[in-house]
């Protein structure tokens, strides 16, 4: 065994010797049993009463005790061991002798230490420790990654990696093939996954370690399985893309600002911006302006036996002033026939709110129908309708298009394009009072 392992009978007498002793110590068992405890020969004797008496009182007290001591090798050398020792009863249950387990000190504080080590991380680390065996399922799970899954730690315990994410489980298991195959990365990952929990699916992103386990009473290395060790770090993550994410845009309308002040048309400065506009934020933009960009036409009528003013509003016609990038097929031509928008299209609600509007196609449907039917470019998926407003008045919707493989449009996004709209619409009205229209 990898323990030494020696036994004494009631009177102090070895019994048994191992040889995981004899290596320690250098004395057969043919040199080590029928002797009386360590005295003259594997303990100095100052020592030899004191070990003696403390290994035998094993045999008064239940359980184990654990001594160190310093005994002597057969080549004259000293080792600092550390003993456990337990009482044997005999069949009458009266002490028959004491059975003594040792190792060097060393080894011993390794052994404990990397026991302690393991304890700690399945129960008090401060990131998330899984134990991942050959077939990419988790085997063991700490508290901390438990919380991360939103689940006890048992529940994740066999199941496939992904009935536990929604999203990044190709990059996670591809992730730990890899330290299956070749080892672990020299530095973190970070990867993005979505978690599925009793909550709802979580997009969060884990800073990611890996170490390839492989067992260690193996003459060659076998694979266990891989420990991930991760952090979540989403907080810190989602906080620089934002900031990042406003630098750029920004950026991009400082950029339109200055290219549309060397336009002489206003309306080609409006086209400028939205070009500006539209990169790494959407795949298409169609500009659509009322055919009478006035507020809400009034109609009087006579009532007897009164004259009133009676309010009707009239359904809003839009033309198509632009569409980028141009040329998109099964659209209408900028500035023919008003665009045929059916009642409740987010465009029109955006008109009658005087606000923004975002839009998606449903799980369920397909991407060209949902598109088609609202007189969208094949293939839209997300929408983003923002009202064009200046001097009190709507001149039209600016519509901002996403494909099924980009996210939808969010809050932060709206107000981006709410901030173009209102620029476009600036530019839009100067044309139209140079004109002579307003």
């Amino acid at each position: 065994m990898d323990a030494a392992l020696c036994a004494f009978d009631s009177d102090g007498v070895i019994t048994h010797w191992n040889r995981e002793a004899e290596r320690i110590l250098g004395w057969s068992a043919g040199e080590a049993v029928g002797r009386k405890g360590f005295a003259g020969w594997a303990v100095r004797a100052a020592d030899a009463q004191d070990v003696q008496d403390r290994l035998m009182a094993a045999q008064e007290v239940p359980g184990r005790q654990v001594h160190e001591f310093a005994l002597l090798t057969k080549g004259g050398g000293r080792v600092l061991v550390r003993t456990q020792s337990a009482g044997v009863p005999g069949a009458d249950g009266t002490p028959a002798g004491v059975y003594c387990a040792f190792s060097e000190v060393h080894a011993q504080i390794d052994l404990e230490r990397s026991i302690a080590l393991s304890e700690a991380l399945m129960e008090d680390a401060s990131w998330g420790v899984v134990l991942v065996d050959v077939d990419l399922r988790p085997a063991v799970v700490n508290a901390h990654a438990a919380r991360a899954f939103g689940a006890g730690r048992t529940v994740p315990l066999g199941r496939p990696l992904g009935e536990l994410l929604a999203q990044g489980v190709e990059e996670l298991e591809g992730a730990l093939q890899h330290v299956l195959a070749e080892g672990a990365p020299p530095e973190p990952v970070e990867l993005w996954v979505s978690v599925r929990s009793p909550e709802g699916v979580r997009r969060r992103c884990w800073r990611c370690g890996f170490l390839r386990l492989a067992s260690p009473l193996a003459e060659e290395p076998v694979p266990l399985g891989v420990g991930l060790l991760f952090q979540d770090v989403t907080e810190a993550r989602q906080a620089q893309l934002d900031t990042a994410q406003l630098r750029f845009r920004s950026h991009q309308l400082y950029r339109a600002g200055r290219a549309a002040a060397e336009c002489e048309d206003p309306a080609e400065a409006a086209s400028v911006r939205l070009e500006f506009a539209l990169a790494g934020f959407a795949e298409h933009a169609l500009l659509d302006v009322l055919d009478e960009p006035a507020r809400e036409s009034v109609q009087e009528s006579v009532r007897e036996p009164a004259r009133e003013r009676v309010r009707e509003p009239r359904r809003p016609r839009l033309l198509r002033l632009a569409a980028f990038p141009p040329g998109l097929p099964g659209l209408p031509e900028p500035g023919a026939i008003p665009v045929r928008y059916a009642a409740g299209h987010p465009a029109l609600q955006a008109l009658e709110r005087s606000g923004s509007v975002r839009t998606s196609a449903t799980a369920g449907a397909a991407a060209g129908d949902w598109a088609g039917a609202r007189r969208w470019p094949e293939g839209s998926a997300h929408a983003l309708c923002a009202v064009l407003r200046s001097r009190g008045r709507s001149l039209g919707i600016l519509t901002f298009l996403r494909g099924p493989s980009r996210p939808a449009f969010e809050r932060a996004d709206a107000e981006y394009a709410e901030e173009v709209a209102a620029r476009v619409a600036a530019d839009l009205d100067l044309a139209g009072r140079a004109r002579g229209e307003g």
